[in-house]
């Protein structure tokens, strides 16, 4: 149990207040706030408005709770209550709008969480509870001590690339090789194969994440993720085939924002399309690396992710990496894919198909099982081009100064041709 704050703050401020619109939350409200030791006084009638009018004449409080039902402009509203907040305010937003975008954008304007009505008394708790942590946890200076983090997102331009392949592997080697707590989240809900290829049980933490999006902070992490060794952690799932995902995706993003608390490395397994579905998940992402195949297929879709990545996460470092590569046997040569998606291959991994057995058979990660292999070389570095692309901080410009764009037309008639001409060579 969480020991309850005495009414008074070490830094002169009331521990808490509250704005809400309705009885009926304040009836929900009241006895949470008797409960964890604060004053029930402090919960007024009145909304958001109300806040700005109160808080502009009197000290903020360490936790605020808002209520925003009666907000016409939410964002905009918030804006003008951070301007009367002090600073190190604990904002808590209430809201009757059950959208993911509005989530987003409230979390990425400052506040802690956002808690949808009708409001629920372990809700209402969990959230208190995660706001008052705030303040107990240690504080750690700013600048040159603050905790890097770097998130990477693996995403296969078809089925069957290899991107989950080379995501377990790139988690295996921040955690081992460079010694870097790293998390590893499967998005293939249904079939996601993170914990099989390190002979994991995959648990019920991310379907109960998915359920109950609210409950997810630093405790809810420590439980739910299955422990790989010291420095990796996964959250992974098989969902029952018969349960369609039923998700806004406010789950996905409060967990990346738990992981940058908590580890230095997140990699997302990031299936084409949940991509698609919430582009969000690329908010906070530093690196994508895409995982293709040399087919038309692949070039393709290389073409329309890359034009994806350069309008929804232009800040997102791209590495485009060519998995499987056997010379002499691929449909498109390296220099006509290269012309097809207007940019350089970054890594080429060579075909093993002996390596990838040896790994299934011992139930260990691609690189784990076969460290001499020239495939695992390739994905060493590939990790630690990953770890430079983040620590950087470069933008894609930058990272792709050599490409004109990452756009283009798949020209499938200027392939062709060439595809003929050599057959008939031979």
């Amino acid at each position: 149990m969480n020991a309850p704050w005495k009414a008074g703050s070490p830094n002169g401020r009331d521990p808490f207040a509250a704005f809400i619109c309705d009885e009926a939350a304040l009836d929900v409200l009241r006895p949470v706030v008797i409960e964890m030791g604060w004053q029930p006084e402090k919960c007024a009638k009145g909304g958001l408005r109300n806040a700005v009018q109160s808080l502009s004449i009197t000290a903020s409080p360490n936790i605020l709770m808002v209520d925003l039902s009666e907000s016409g402009d939410p964002l905009n509203d918030i804006n003008a209550l951070a301007e009367v907040c002090e600073p190190g305010t604990v904002v808590i937003a209430v809201g009757q709008v059950n959208d993911v975008r509005l989530y987003r954008d409230l979390l990425a304007s400052g506040i802690h969480d956002y808690l949808l009505k009708p409001l629920s008394s372990s809700q209402v708790r969990d959230a208190l509870v995660g706001a008052q942590t705030v303040f107990s946890a240690p504080k750690t200076a700013d600048g040159a001590n603050a905790k890097r983090h770097i998130s990477t997102a693996v995403v296969g331009t078809r089925g069957g690339v290899g991107a989950s392949t080379l995501a377990t592997s790139l988690a295996w080697l921040f955690a081992t090789d460079h010694r870097m707590p790293t998390a590893l989240l499967d998005l293939d809900v249904h079939f996601g194969t993170g914990a099989l290829a390190l002979d994991l049980e995959p648990g019920r933490g991310l379907t109960d994440a998915i359920d109950n999006p609210s409950r997810i902070d630093g405790l809810f992490i420590e439980r739910a993720m299955i422990r790989a060794n010291d420095n990796l952690a996964i959250l992974s799932a098989e969902a029952p085939i018969n349960a369609p995902l039923m998700t806004d995706g406010s789950a996905f993003v409060q967990l990346e924002e738990e992981f940058r608390h908590a580890f230095e490395m997140t990699v997302i397994d990031l299936p084409r399309n949940m991509l698609i579905n919430f582009p969000h998940l690329l908010a906070d992402v530093n690196v994508v690396v895409l995982a293709t195949e040399m087919t038309l297929a692949s070039a393709r879709d290389a073409i329309r992710i890359l034009s994806w990545l350069k309008t929804n996460a232009p800040h997102a470092v791209p590495l485009v990496v060519a998995n499987k590569v056997q010379p002499g046997a691929s449909e498109i040569s390296k220099a006509d894919f290269e012309a097809s998606i207007e940019r350089k291959i970054n890594y080429q991994i060579p075909f093993d198909q002996r390596a990838a057995v040896n790994a299934a058979k011992l139930g260990q990660t691609f690189v784990d099982a076969n460290k001499s292999a020239k495939a695992a070389a390739v994905i060493r570095d590939i990790a630690a081009g990953v770890i430079g692309s983040g620590a950087e901080d470069a933008s894609p410009a930058a990272a792709t100064s050599s490409a004109k764009s990452l756009l283009g037309k798949f020209d499938l008639k200027a392939i062709m041709p060439k595809k003929k001409a050599a057959e008939a060579v031979d």
